[in-house]
């Protein structure tokens, strides 16, 4: 899981209309009203809680003998564990009419990290690998990806604060970008920069490090040392602008010399705790065993590596279809400042209809596609061994606390209650066989054997429309339509707070 970054979400031209969110998918039921009758008094008038207010709530809750149920329970046990429901449970079993054929293994772990997008990117490429190599288990290296996916957003951090010197140190820009500057998450098209740049290895020739599968301790330092880097430029920047003599291309020129002097600091602190990994181009030997205990070795570079085994599907003609409905469907969008490669292919979100993500899944599943997706993971889901269940029925809260669940999934985003947090794959999906519609999805998680059934959770539809932001497709895989709009470079842009800027 990445970070989150969901702030005020700006107005786009084609946005949706507050009267027309209302009426949009809500969660569960119906919205309450929040109405009240003119002229209603209210208990205080300065706005505080009164011991009155509490009388009068206290009296309400001690009359329902249902809440009095669950006080006698909920002040024991979690709610999460306590709430469930069981017909809920036995109406999305762990079957589906769909599948990947061919079965990958071992079950992943990103492990205390944020490398959720990384795994689902490798969890879906060494699909082509291990039928290609007719290996039993296998995994690529999530390390090497993050290392120089790491390397790359210190960089993009410093580039940024070169462009933005000239804004005031607490300007709202400026202060996000510093927040969570290089997160472990990230973005499709972020992936595919590193792919075509670094390409792949398998995770014998970079395995992990203890600081890629627990990340923190070397955040905390490269965030305190890009900080003070940034700083460091801004000052320079300012003194280079008041010498008339200094021209703007010197003074680029003069920023970015002084920039790789910094970056030095940050490649010391990263090879040390991760390794230094193999360069793009340089070859490498693998040696492993085919699935019958047969002796094999693969030769090339990581480029190389990454082009034979992708060469079908190539992630660099995929492209991001997501549920945005804040946002005019059949548009592409963009997030402002959002990247990790300086210079290369940009965020991009071809935002559509939720059925059109759904059916988009269908036809990978059936070509022998699995899919990778973001979504909120967090939001009525239980990961639990043996569980496994991600379902909008599965929590009886608004049963036990007489609770209306209103939200509609655009309020969500704008009230920073949703956005995506988690990437994951889709290996199957069941349709109905009278209507057509899929209505469970086999997810395939990083979380290790001991999460869901033995790694997987089922999907319900309902959550799906819920909490699935986004699906990636090959363009052989889409609809022309979808196609064309992403082709089309037209791009609206929304600003880097955004909750589509989140990073899974």
């Amino acid at each position: 899981m990445g970070s989150s970054v969901s702030k005020v979400p700006a107005k786009v031209s084609g946005t949706t209309s507050s009267s027309e969110l209302l009426d949009e998918k809500a969660l569960v039921r119906p919205q309450r009203s929040t109405s009240s009758a003119a002229g209603s008094s209210p208990l205080t008038t300065d706005g505080s809680i009164s011991l009155s207010n509490v009388d009068t709530w206290e009296s309400a809750a001690a009359a329902d003998p249902k809440i009095q149920l669950a006080r006698t329970i909920l002040a024991h046990t979690n709610i999460k564990s306590s709430l469930t429901s069981r017909p809920a449970g036995v109406a999305i079993p762990h079957v589906f009419n769909h599948e990947v054929e061919f079965k990958t293994a071992p079950v992943t772990n990103q492990k205390s990290s944020g490398r959720c997008w990384l795994f689902a990117t490798t969890n879906v490429i060494r699909h082509e690998v291990m039928k290609k190599l007719k290996l039993k288990e296998f995994q690529l290296s999530q390390s090497y990806l993050f290392f120089w996916d790491k390397l790359n957003k210190s960089n993009y951090y410093l580039e940024l604060s070169i462009q933005n010197a000239d804004l005031p140190v607490d300007d709202r820009l400026v202060n996000f970008l510093a927040d969570d500057l290089i997160s472990d998450g990230g973005q499709w098209d972020m992936v595919v920069n590193l792919l075509e740049t670094y390409g792949l290895v398998p995770q014998p020739i970079y395995p992990e490090s203890f600081h890629s599968s627990a990340s923190s301790p070397i955040n905390t330092l490269l965030k305190m040392k890009l900080r003070e880097h940034a700083l460091t430029l801004r000052t320079l920047s300012s003194s280079l602008k008041a010498d008339p003599s200094v021209s703007q291309e010197l003074a680029i020129s003069t920023l970015r010399a002084k920039k790789e002097e910094l970056m030095q600091e940050v490649y010391t602190i990263m090879s040390a705790t991760l390794g230094v990994p193999p360069k793009p181009d340089a070859a490498f030997t693998w040696e492993y065993y085919t699935e019958d205990g047969k002796y094999a070795k693969w030769e090339g570079t990581p480029l190389q590596f990454y082009k034979a085994f992708t060469a079908k599907y190539s992630p660099a003609e995929s492209f991001s279809l997501i549920n945005d409905p804040r946002n005019e469907y059949g548009k592409l969008y963009t997030v402002d400042k959002l990247g990790n490669i300086w210079g290369g292919r940009p965020v991009l979100y071809v935002n559509t209809e939720i059925d059109d993500l759904k059916q988009a899944i269908v036809r990978s599943i059936k070509a022998g596609q699995p899919v990778f997706f973001g979504c909120d993971v967090g939001q009525f889901s239980d990961s639990g061994k043996g569980v496994g269940i991600m379902d909008t029925d599965y929590f009886e809260y608004e049963q036990a606390f007489n609770i209306t669940l209103g939200l509609t999934k655009a309020q969500r985003l704008q009230t920073n209650e949703s956005a995506m947090t988690h990437a994951m794959v889709i290996s199957g999906v069941h349709v109905d066989e009278k209507t057509g519609r899929p209505v469970r999805f086999k997810v395939e998680n990083s979380w290790g054997e001991d999460s869901g059934v033995q790694g997987f959770n089922v999907m319900s539809e309902k959550w799906f429309d819920q909490f699935v932001f986004q699906v990636v497709v090959h363009k052989s895989l889409a609809t022309k339509e979808h196609v064309k709009i992403f082709e089309s470079g037209e791009r609206v842009v929304l600003p880097a707070w955004d909750p589509m800027g989140a990073l899974a």
